[in-house]
């Protein structure tokens, strides 16, 4: 059963486009970027779907305001200044799908584990990072970096000319049928 819904899942997500990115200039040092992470209520199919649905509504929240961004220090404060309504949009997924639980977002210092996005490794360290909850954010995340925007080059109103795009499903069906 649990292969045939994470079968379904890909197949979702395979009908949509979620790509992925690493830039072409230099390097940068761990404390210039910042991460998202979504966390999922629980493990529970139905909870690892609805964090999917509101990982899109708030990357689509979030690409114009990050598109004009041009440091980290001026995304946090746009961030800060949006936290509620990022809590909101959400929320709103959260209620669409008759769940009883809301999200809580925070800027947060934590240590992460090394992870390779495509040609670009994040060594592990303590990352700064917009986390939002959904729910007892006890179940798996999904993540990207915010800053510089590697989740959101697929916008029009992004500088995309040092950006190139790699596909999410390749990582996706690793980690459902990897374990």
């Amino acid at each position: 059963m649990k292969k045939i819904m994470c079968v379904l899942l890909l197949l979702f997500c395979c009908g949509m486009t979620f790509t992925a990115c690493t830039t072409t200039s230099g390097e940068l040092q761990h404390e210039e970027y910042l991460r998202i992470h979504i966390r999922a209520n629980s493990n529970s199919t139905e909870d690892q779907s609805v964090k999917y649905e509101v990982r899109d509504a708030v990357v689509q929240y979030l690409i114009p305001l990050v598109a004009n961004v041009s440091s980290k220090e001026q995304l946090l404060s746009v961030l800060r200044s949006n936290m509620s309504k990022i809590e909101n949009v959400a929320d709103q997924v959260l209620l669409n799908h008759g769940k009883t639980y809301t999200s809580t977002g925070k800027i947060n210092n934590e240590y992460f584990p090394t992870r390779v996005y495509g040609d670009l490794v994040l060594e592990s360290d303590y990352y700064d990072a917009l986390i939002l909850e959904l729910g007892t954010g006890t179940g798996d995340n999904w993540w990207c970096v915010v800053y510089p925007p590697l989740c959101f080059a697929q916008s029009n109103e992004i500088d995309t000319t040092h950006i190139r795009y790699k596909s999410k499903i390749l990582e996706i069906i690793q980690k459902f049928f990897g374990r």
